[in-house]
């Protein structure tokens, strides 16, 4: 049975004072996490809002073990390059 997991990270752009700013720094983060991970990527809430957003990455694994293992490592990726401005990250498994 194939794992999909979800992970949902929540961002605090404190120094983004435009939606140009933030939209530059979504974009970095969603392109590194595409090409080192290789998980689907998307923002997915506060698109008009220039210091908040949200970002889901997908990773779809028949061993459930091995996408556990895959979202964590986009955790902390995402933790190393955001620092304080990633405020929550969650999990869901869809399967």
């Amino acid at each position: 049975m194939a794992s999909v997991g979800v992970l949902t990270l929540e961002l605090r752009l404190e120094n983004s004072h435009s939606l140009k700013e933030k939209r530059h720094v979504v974009q970095s983060l969603k392109d590194r996490l595409r090409h080192k991970f290789n998980v689907a990527v998307a923002e997915i809430d506060y698109q008009d809002l220039w210091q908040r957003a949200a970002i889901a990455a997908v990773t779809v694994s028949s061993d459930h073990g091995h996408a556990e293992k895959v979202l964590q490592a986009v955790e902390e990726e995402a933790a190393a390059l955001l620092g304080s401005e990633l405020a929550e990250a969650t999990v869901e498994w869809l399967a």
